[in-house]
């Protein structure tokens, strides 16, 4: 978990403050999808994942009242994945008791579709590092042209050549290595703000 940027800790001090709602959305906005998207790749179910990500983020508004900010323990996002690592394993046990006993095809396939293996820091890392992309992406997109906005997508994202994506927006080939070169170093600026590297 150290390669991807750590929350700061001006943010999870201003946490503490339940009346502190910028505070509250930047967290909330970053870190529910986060969980979501976690649990959606370990097979949940969109609903249930949806109802395991307002379960952590209601679980963490509760302890943030009594948490003590020190990097020594560990980091913030490791405990986040503990305690949503835990609450998963406890919708597998309950998921699974409320199939014990039902019978039925419909009830066999129900639990060979649960998840078996236990959530790991890497399936973690992975989801947040899409997220911190996603939620940077859309700070960023509406601050440049629409061009500048395709001629980084194009060529970061979907790994066409400059030259190609130059001819298909009418741009030089420079410019859209400029246009990319802008993009990348203000989605980077974004991301710095929530971390501490």
């Amino acid at each position: 978990m150290s390669d991807s940027p750590t929350t700061r800790a001006s943010l999870l001090l201003r946490l503490r403050d339940t009346h502190d709602l910028p505070a509250w959305e930047q967290f909330v906005g970053l870190y529910a999808p986060l969980v979501y998207g976690f649990a959606r790749r370990k097979g949940l179910q969109d609903a249930d994942a949806a109802d395991l990500a307002q379960d952590v983020m209601t679980s963490v508004a509760q302890q943030m009242r009594q948490w003590q900010y020190n990097p020594e323990r560990g980091s913030f996002r490791g405990w986040l994945f503990t305690i949503a690592r835990n609450r998963l394993m406890n919708w597998q046990a309950s998921a699974a008791r409320r199939m014990d006993g039902t019978g039925g095809d419909d009830n066999l396939k129900a639990v060979q579709t649960c998840p078996e293996s236990l959530p790991d820091a890497d399936d973690w890392d992975a989801e947040y590092a899409r997220r911190v992309f996603h939620w940077a992406a859309t700070v960023v997109r509406p601050q440049v042209s629409e061009q500048t906005w395709q001629a980084f997508e194009l060529t970061a994202i979907d790994g066409l050549n400059g030259t190609e994506v130059a001819a298909s927006l009418n741009m030089s080939t420079g410019a859209v290595y400029l246009a990319r070169s802008r993009v990348m170093s203000r989605l980077k600026q974004v991301v710095e703000r929530i971390g501490d590297d």
